[in-house]
């Protein structure tokens, strides 16, 4: 059976297994076994072993636990409430813009709304969402704001980053420094959006209840305390990695270590709260790796196939120029968002597209910060739209999730706004590392 018909039938067989509600780590595992037994016998079945042994040796997977662990430690001590309590409270403004918007208690959670907005960046857990939200909830029930604009992300060092940098091949130090510039350029767009929305329509973020904006300097400036210790672990994460002094692996390990510390500080590190967070984690990194043996089987069998080989060379034939096909991929990786996790289509897209991309002269490391800005839109986009669900969960039930959905649309215009910049000027993802690295 020539290439050209085993990848039309892998294909379709994959459609028809997650059409009758299999999950794609099974799907993808089921295909591969299929397609190597049917292709090369019995004997196949060691090469999915051995591919899942090699892959499974990678020191830079602990990062993953590590970091989830971390951020979990972190969102159980109560960091995350403190946080948006304390960026609620400083966003107050002067008595002059009550009398324009006091008026307007039912409107956006706008001062809440617009910080949560800074703290998105290009890449995010899929549980982002609904870990913020869980902290927001009860401020907008409590003050009547308008149900639309509740969604804000907290997120850990990319773990979408750490699984394409293994995939790819590449330095996934590289991929951390080089996503600051776009993450900082989609913050700019948030906060440019959110900010001309409020001066049009003033009503659209209310002012904090007297009682809080009325809040001393001295208390207002107390509250920062408590953001110290986590700012700092989360300074020394990243400016380890960026400066050279430890791995990525080595500073998610250094980051549980301070995200114990800052629980014990705070007298929030108890046996039942670490116990849920290495519950969480421990279902999360099941969930990867239920994916990462799936699909890193069917890409094992499929390259034996000459597969790969194959697709990469119909995407380099293409009759367009090099940057068209890029942006060709972009619109695959958009559609494939729709419907897929990002840990699936990292595993079984980015063994053909990186290599392709590779071959038409592009850098994979820019390529890699274009990916994550678009599985950052898959986020959002439905009917998938894993952010917008896992928000409808821990929303107050009033707010329907075809409200969330309508509210969503601008900061995807947003997003794809952010990607095109990044497509069209490589530098934006490419200057830092080459300032840093040399």
């Amino acid at each position: 059976m020539d290439i050209q018909t085993t990848t039309l039938l892998i294909a379709a067989g994959m459609v028809l297994l997650l059409a009758a509600g299999l999950p794609l780590a099974f799907v993808t595992g089921v295909v591969a076994m299929v397609v190597a037994l049917v292709q090369f016998g019995p004997a196949s079945l060691t090469l999915i072993a051995s591919r899942t042994y090699t892959l499974m040796s990678e020191f830079v997977l602990v990062a993953v636990p590590m970091f989830l662990l971390m951020a979990s430690i972190l969102e159980r001590s109560g960091v995350a409430r403190d946080l948006f309590r304390a960026m609620h409270i400083w966003a107050g403004e002067p008595a002059r813009r009550a009398r324009r918007a006091d008026h307007g208690g039912r409107g956006a959670d706008g001062g809440d709304d617009r910080h949560h907005r800074r703290r998105d960046r290009t890449a995010r857990p899929d549980r982002a969402a609904a870990d913020a939200a869980r902290e927001v909830r009860p401020q907008p029930r409590h003050r009547h704001h308008l149900r639309r604009r509740i969604l804000g992300t907290m997120i850990p060092p990319s773990i979408v980053l750490i699984v394409y940098g293994l995939t790819a091949n590449v330095s996934i130090g590289d991929l951390f420094v080089a996503t600051v510039v776009p993450g900082l350029l989609l913050a700019a767009l948030y906060i440019a959006y959110i900010v001309g929305l409020c001066h049009l329509r003033p009503e659209a973020g209310p002012l904090a209840p007297a009682e809080d904006r009325a809040i001393p300097l001295r208390e207002k400036i107390a509250l920062l305390r408590n953001l110290v210790l986590p700012i700092a672990v989360a300074a020394w994460v990243l400016g380890s990695i960026y400066a050279g002094i430890a791995s990525v692996s080595e500073a998610a390990g250094m980051g549980v270590v301070g995200a114990l510390g800052t629980a014990a500080v705070r007298r929030e590190l108890k046996w039942a709260m670490l116990a849920a967070a290495l519950r969480q984690t421990m279902g999360t990194c099941g969930m990867l790796l239920w994916l990462t043996f799936g699909a890193n089987a069917l890409i094992g069998v499929y390259n034996l196939m000459g597969g790969t080989r194959f697709l990469q060379g119909m995407i380099t034939g293409l009759p367009l120029s090099p940057l068209m096909i890029v942006v060709v991929m972009m619109l695959v990786l958009v559609v494939l968002g729709m419907f897929m996790d990002w840990i699936g289509i990292t595993l079984l897209a980015m063994p053909i597209f990186v290599p392709a991309v590779v071959e038409l002269g592009f850098d994979p490391i820019w390529f890699g910060i274009l990916f994550c800005m678009n599985m950052q839109i898959s986020y959002l986009t439905p009917p998938f739209g894993p952010a917008a669900f896992y928000l409808k969960g821990v929303a107050p039930t009033e707010i329907t999730l075809n409200q969330i959905f309508a509210a969503l649309w601008p900061f995807i215009a947003l997003q794809v706004v952010g990607l095109a910049l990044v497509l069209a000027f490589p530098a934006l993802a490419l200057w830092l590392p080459a300032k840093v690295f040399g």
